[in-house]
């Protein structure tokens, strides 16, 4: 057997035509997105506008609701980082959750769900100041005859740049406390997403003091960003994993465009 887990930083489906044509051919059996947008109110826009000091960007207006209707299988598991404003063509302010979804194929038994905090707490009232809350989801299931420990999370972000701060080593300590927490030995352990981090972080030595390897750095990838993202420092996803022997194939495609980040697909087996 095999199975395929894609994680994407989903830019808040700024790229809606291009990752619709993606999603259905993607093969993923678990599919981890970060940046992701389900609005407050059912009659929300497709279309919306996110604007801070920093960005403008198009957002899907209920991205959830969107990668749900392209899914062979169970609606996403949503877990809301933050709630805030986000605005329609005719200037009209609509409220939406931000936050991070993972969807499952139905031959995938997921046996426990867990979702915390990395850094901050639920934010109610607005985007608020950088950092913003950060959220993982956690899930434990049974796959290829063997226990499986899969998380995903969206590592906050410092306008200052991705340099290791004391925030940062809170969220790592926040980040093994939660996997550790839920993986048993002898799991196959999966940590993925958009850590927001260099390869030298203090964090990458605390992964493979947890038996952790970076897929990214150990088949020599040096880029995990697209075209749509102008800045130099390249790295920001990563996916890690506790066997490599699990490993049949790590991809990061650069195109198609469906972000500002390339979609990392793990195939294993």
């Amino acid at each position: 057997g095999a199975m395929r887990i894609i994680s994407l930083n989903a830019w808040g489906g700024a790229c809606w035509p291009a990752l619709a044509d993606w999603l259905p051919t993607c093969g993923a059996d678990i599919l981890c997105l970060q940046e992701v947008i389900r609005p407050v109110t059912p009659d929300t826009p497709g279309w919306l506008r996110y604007v801070d000091p920093y960005r403008d960007l198009a957002q899907r207006g209920d991205l959830v609701g969107d990668v749900n209707a392209l899914w062979s299988g169970p609606p996403g598991w949503f877990t809301a980082a933050a709630r805030g404003p986000l605005t329609d063509a005719g200037g009209q302010v609509w409220t939406t959750d931000h936050g991070l979804a993972l969807w499952t194929r139905p031959q995938i038994i997921v046996t426990d769900w867990q979702a915390t905090f990395v850094h901050g707490a639920f934010r109610p009232d607005g985007w608020g100041p950088e950092p913003v809350p950060r959220a993982m989801q956690l899930v434990r299931l049974q796959a290829l005859g063997r226990w499986v420990t899969l998380a995903h999370f969206h590592g906050l972000r410092d306008p200052a740049g991705k340099t290791d701060t004391p925030a940062r080593a809170a969220q790592t300590d926040a980040v093994f406390a939660a996997l550790n927490a839920l993986r048993r030995p002898g799991d196959l352990t999966i940590l993925a997403g958009d850590f927001n981090l260099m390869p030298d972080s203090a964090f990458f030595a605390r992964a493979r003091a947890e038996g952790l390897t970076d897929l990214v750095t150990h088949f020599g990838h040096s880029d995990t960003r697209t075209l749509l993202y102008a800045k130099p420092q390249r790295f920001a996803d990563y996916v890690l994993v506790s066997d490599l022997n699990a490993v049949r194939d790590f991809r990061l495609p650069a195109t198609p465009l469906l972000s500002d980040h390339r979609p990392l697909i793990l195939d294993l087996g």
